[in-house]
C-alpha cells in the first residue's frame, strides 16, 4: 500500500535577523559576512501516514507543528528533505486563512473551492451542504470582514470538510467553536475517516487526540520525539507535560535467576571500614522501563548483609510520582515475607503480577531495615523509574476494579 504522506529527512531553516537593515547589509557584503542567526524549526522529521489514519500531532507551542502543516500543503518550502503526498488536500492551518475578507461568506466558498482545483458546477452541487454545515444564518451573505473568530473557524470547517477531500488537515481549528460546533465537526471527521480519508490532528486537548486518533506523533524542538499509537503517545507527552520527564527507549531485560538459597560469600564481597553499616542496598533492576497498564513489574533487590544476622530485617519498596506523590509501599514485614537476614550478598524479587497504573512515568525507592521498620539501614530514594502507557479504556492515575448497575 503507498503511503498518502510520506516525509524525508525534513529540515526547515529560517534567518533571524537583529533589525531589518542587518538584512540589507548581509545582501550587499563583499565579504559574504553573515547578519543572522540560524534557526531550525525541523530537524530532519521523518514519517509515513497511511490511507485512513488519523494522525494526531503533539508538541508544544513552537515545536513545529504547525510549520510541518504547511510544508506538507505547499505553503511552505523545506530546506531540505522530501515531501510526498498522495490525494488532494483540504486544510485548516489558520483561522480564516485562504479567504477574501471582502468577499462574503458564499463568495468565499467558491474562491475555495476553485484553489482546490473545483469548478464553479462542482461547488454549486456542495455549496448547500456547506452553509447548512457553517450554520450561521444570514451572515452567510456578508464579507467575512465582519466575521466573529466563532463565525470564521464555522465557515472554514464546513468549507475544507464537506469537499470529499483525500487528506484533512486540521490545526487548532476546533479550539474555537462552541462544544455544539465541535460535537459537529468530529462527528463528520469520523464519518470521512470511516470513508477513509487520511486525517492529521493538531490539538492541545490530548484526550481529543487519544480518543479519535489511532496514531500520533511527539514533536519536541523541531525533532520527532515518539510516534506510535495515539494512546501511548498521548501518555507519554502528558507525562512530559506535567512532570517534565523524559522518554527514555526501552533497554532489554536485567532480571537475572534467583537463587534465594545461596548465602555464601562471593568473591567480591567485602566488609565495609564503617562499622555502623549492617547492611547496605547494592542493586535495584527493573525487567524493563516501559510498560502498558497490566503488565508485569518485577523488581530485583540485591543487598547485602554485614553482620552473622540481623533480627527482624525487612525491605520495602514504595511507588511515588516524579513529584514524590505517595501510590503504594508495601514491605515484607507486614506481608510476612522471610528473607535472608545472614552475612552475605543477597536477592530478592518484588513482583507486581498486573500493574493497575494508567499513565505516567513513577519513580520506585527502596529501603532495607530492621525493628518492624523502625531503624532504617539504607534507603535509595527515585532509585529507579518506568513509564505507563496504555490504550485509552479509563482515566485518572489507578484503574480500580468496578462495575456499573442500571437501576432504573
Amino acid at each position: 500500500m503507498n503511503p498518502m504522506i510520506e516525509i524525508r529527512q525534513v529540515v526547515k531553516t529560517y534567518k533571524l535577523y537583529n533589525k531589518p537593515t542587518d538584512r540589507l547589509k548581509e545582501s550587499l557584503s563583499l565579504t559574504k559576512k553573515k547578519y543572522h542567526q540560524e534557526f531550525s524549526a525541523l530537524s530532519g522529521v521523518s514519517f509515513t501516514v497511511q490511507q485512513g489514519d488519523a494522525l494526531g500531532i503533539l508538541g508544544k507551542n513552537g515545536s513545529g507543528k504547525s510549520t510541518l502543516l504547511k510544508i506538507i500543503t505547499g505553503v511552505l518550502s523545506p530546506t531540505s528533505g522530501n515531501i510526498l503526498v498522495n490525494g488532494k488536500i483540504s486544510a485548516i492551518l489558520e483561522l480564516g486563512a485562504g479567504f477574501n475578507p471582502d468577499y462574503t461568506g458564499r463568495e468565499n466558498i467558491y474562491l475555495n473551492g476553485l484553489m482546490m482545483g473545483y469548478t464553479r458546477e462542482q461547488m454549486d452541487e456542495k455549496i448547500n451542504s456547506i452553509i447548512e454545515f457553517a450554520d450561521i444564518g444570514s451572515f452567510i451573505e456578508q464579507p467575512v470582514k465582519v466575521y466573529s473568530s466563532g463565525m470564521f473557524a464555522r465557515l472554514a470547517f464546513a468549507v475544507s470538510i464537506n469537499v470529499d477531500p483525500d487528506i484533512l488537515i486540521v490545526d487548532e481549528a476546533l479550539a474555537v467553536g462552541d462544544i455544539r460546533f465541535q460535537t459537529k465537526c468530529i462527528e463528520k471527521m469520523k464519518e470521512l475517516k470511516a470513508k477513509g480519508t487520511t486525517i492529521l490532528f493538531v490539538s492541545h486537548a490530548t484526550e481529543q487526540v487519544k480518543r479519535f486518533c489511532n496514531k500520533a506523533v511527539w514533536i519536541k524542538e523541531g525533532k520527532i520525539e515518539a510516534i506510535g499509537e495515539s494512546s501511548e503517545i498521548v501518555d507519554l507527552y502528558e507525562d512530559f507535560m506535567k512532570n517534565n520527564t523524559e522518554h527514555v527507549t526501552p533497554s532489554p531485560p536485567q532480571i537475572k535467576d534467583i537463587n534465594e538459597d545461596s548465602i555464601q560469600l562471593d568473591a567480591d564481597f567485602v566488609l565495609p571500614d564503617n562499622p555502623d553499616i549492617l547492611a547496605s542496598l547494592t542493586g535495584i533492576n527493573m525487567n524493563r522501563n516501559e510498560f502498558k497498564s497490566f503488565d508485569q513489574l518485577e523488581v530485583e533487590i540485591e543487598y547485602e548483609i554485614y553482620e552473622e544476622a540481623i533480627d527482624n530485617l525487612l525491605i520495602g519498596v514504595a511507588l511515588y510520582t516524579p513529584k514524590r506523590e505517595y501510590i503504594f509501599g508495601p514491605n515484607t514485614f507486614l506481608e510476612k515475607v522471610e528473607i535472608p537476614n545472614k552475612l552475605g550478598r543477597h536477592k530478592i524479587k518484588y513482583v507486581i503480577p498486573q500493574l493497575p497504573l494508567l499513565g505516567g512515568t513513577f519513580c520506585i525507592d527502596a529501603g532495607i531495615f530492621n525493628n518492624e521498620g523502625l531503624v532504617c539501614l539504607n534507603y535509595k530514594e527515585d532509585a529507579a523509574r518506568f513509564t505507563v502507557t496504555n490504550k485509552y479504556f479509563s482515566e485518572g492515575l489507578i484503574y480500580l476494579n468496578h462495575r456499573w448497575e442500571v437501576i432504573k
